[in-house]
């Protein structure tokens, strides 16, 4: 069968949905039983998003082989079951990168390099390359139809449907009708605005993803089926859901799939979304709730923290739970003066706390101030990455009485460098593609909440960071209580630390949310979960003992 391609494009605004769109649509071709693969191309210059401002760009997301790419990836993983790689993400930058290097090295033989169809070639070929062994290619296109940085990206799917021919190829565009509240209807220009500007460069939008707040009537999509030069059953009422895992469900209802084989031409089995119905059945029949307390630095933009929050959900979800989540800012936490415990005020009433990763000093001493209410008052603790770092910190300050321990990355002159520098990475000052990344084997300790929650005794997780745990300290700490139960195959790197005794305090080195599926939540999310859950029945009983003590008393 010939390689066959679904091009998802935006317009009218930015933040539509297109990346899960794509994931959507993916999911719904794996139910019926067909092999897909996804990739996204961002327009802007940079070379990947690993040294984007978390706050512009939301969340890195980490593939297995070390790839810093967009947080598209991530839907498109949680999704489906696509083995994704840096081949799956590709900027204006690093396309540029590619071609400025053939350039110098002579491989265009003296020619004038231009962006057609020098650029349209290299965007072309970067598609054929992840589209073998697979039926379908999800292919989404970052930015907004009308952008001048994403014309190169347009011009290749254009011509990709000259190369392959309409059978094989569907456009997929995403799209806004606005309610108008002083007005009381929809409005369907802004999308007619959107198709008319594809329509300006060649492209034909086969499928119309129409982002709503509401259903759209038969007269509303067939009057943008008619404006806009499309079947009316391809106009796609793209409703608002409570829930990110309803959206294929929706999809399904409205035939998405269905209309996106027949442009195909592919025969596939009906779908079977009978895990994805059960999950979404759990999403809004919950048995109970669990509060879990965030404190980070990028709290401000959810999205720098969306697998994160994906993940917790997952564990939520495995145990019927409902999530509630509380960010909370770090430097929110920090004492102004020593003895002020007032943080504590903040911290009180959740059913667990997590500190996520992060770069940089701002926001360290409200971490610690966290992480020692949690270990103090036997609330359950996740750490990841860089709240993995502070637990070490903390414990260093305050149980082995090491005073002004910290990390080298935070405070180059500590007396007591519990943290330092990647020993790989001394002398090495550039920022980008230099961290430990991707995929690193870790043996787990017998015995310990690690083994326990895995089920296992070695694991591969994803890693970026560039500073690890300083082993000079390792019997100080581990002799005043702290347990390592987690490190490389060989030893070098401490990957998981634990506080026995604790109900559940954990810190691991890797980001184990880049793993984590809504119908495979991964195994520390679940855990943690689950003794957050415990935790909040252990305080609802003491509650309620106390208050019939309080009314038995005279």
């Amino acid at each position: 069968m010939s390689a066959k391609y679904i091009f998802v494009t935006g317009g009218v605004v930015s933040s539509l949905g297109k990346g899960l769109a794509a994931a959507s649509i993916g999911c719904l071709l794996e139910s019926r039983g067909l092999r897909v693969n996804l990739m996204k191309f961002d327009p802007y210059l940079n070379v990947d998003p690993g040294t984007l401002s978390p706050f512009q760009h939301g969340e890195v997301f980490v593939t297995d082989d070390g790839a810093e790419t967009d947080l598209d990836l991530g839907h498109y993983e949680r999704f489906t079951h696509a083995r994704l790689t840096r081949d799956n993400n590709l900027t204006t930058g690093r396309i540029y990168e590619q071609i400025i290097t053939k350039e110098r090295r002579g491989d265009y033989l003296g020619k004038t390099v231009q962006v057609i169809p020098h650029v349209t070639n290299e965007i072309k070929n970067a598609m054929r390359k992840v589209a073998t062994d697979n039926d379908v290619t999800i292919v989404e296109i970052g930015g907004t139809v009308g952008d001048i940085e994403s014309l190169p990206f347009l011009e290749a799917i254009r011509q990709m449907r000259q190369e392959f021919g309409r059978e094989n190829t569907v456009f997929v565009h995403v799209t806004l009708v606005p309610w108008i509240g002083a007005a009381q209807e929809l409005k369907t220009k802004p999308t007619q605005h959107s198709v008319k500007e594809l329509l300006s460069i060649g492209i034909q939008p086969d499928i119309l993803l129409c982002r709503t707040d509401r259903f759209l009537s038969h007269e509303i999509k067939g009057k943008i089926a008619l404006f806009c030069n499309l079947e009316e059953r391809a106009v796609i009422a793209a409703k608002d859901v409570a829930s990110i895992y309803e959206v294929p469900l929706t999809f399904a209802q409205e035939g998405v799939d269905k209309l996106a084989l027949k442009y195909l031409h592919i025969e596939a089995k009906e779908p079977d979304l009978t895990r994805w119905k059960q999950l979404v059945d759990r999403c809004y029949h919950p048995r109970d709730e669990v509060s879990i307390g965030i404190v980070g630095k990028y709290v401000e933009y959810e999205d720098s923290y969306k697998s994160l929050k994906e993940a917790l959900v997952h564990g939520a979800l495995a145990d019927d739970l409902k999530l509630r989540v509380t960010w909370i800012e770090a430097e929110g936490l920090e004492s102004k003066h020593p003895g002020d415990r007032q943080y504590e005020e903040q911290l009180a009433g959740f059913d667990g706390i997590l500190v996520p990763g992060g770069f940089g000093k701002r926001g360290i001493e409200g971490m610690l101030n966290a992480i020692r209410y949690a270990r103090e008052n036997a609330v359950p603790y996740f750490g990841i990455c860089l709240g993995m770092q502070t637990a070490c910190i903390e414990f260093a300050r305050n149980v082995c009485g090491l005073a002004g321990a910290s990390s080298s990355e935070f405070d180059p002159a500590t007396p007591h460098r519990i943290i330092f520098k990647l020993r790989e990475l001394t002398g090495v000052e550039e920022m980008g593609g230099t961290m430990r990344l991707g995929a690193w084997p870790c043996v787990l300790a017998e015995d310990s909440i690690a083994a326990r929650s895995y089920q296992a005794t070695q694991v591969s997780e994803r890693h970026r960071h560039r500073y690890e745990f300083n082993r000079e300290y390792e019997a100080l700490l581990t002799g005043a209580g702290l347990r390592i139960t987690g490190t490389t195959p060989d030893s070098t790197y401490v990957e998981i630390v634990e506080i026995p005794g604790h109900p559940f305090f954990l810190g691991c080195q890797f980001h184990p949310e880049f793993k984590s599926k809504p119908l495979e939540p991964h195994p520390l999310f679940r855990a943690f979960i689950a003794a957050s859950y415990q935790n909040r029945l252990r305080s609802q009983s003491e509650s309620v003992n106390q208050d019939r003590l309080t009314q038995s008393l005279p």
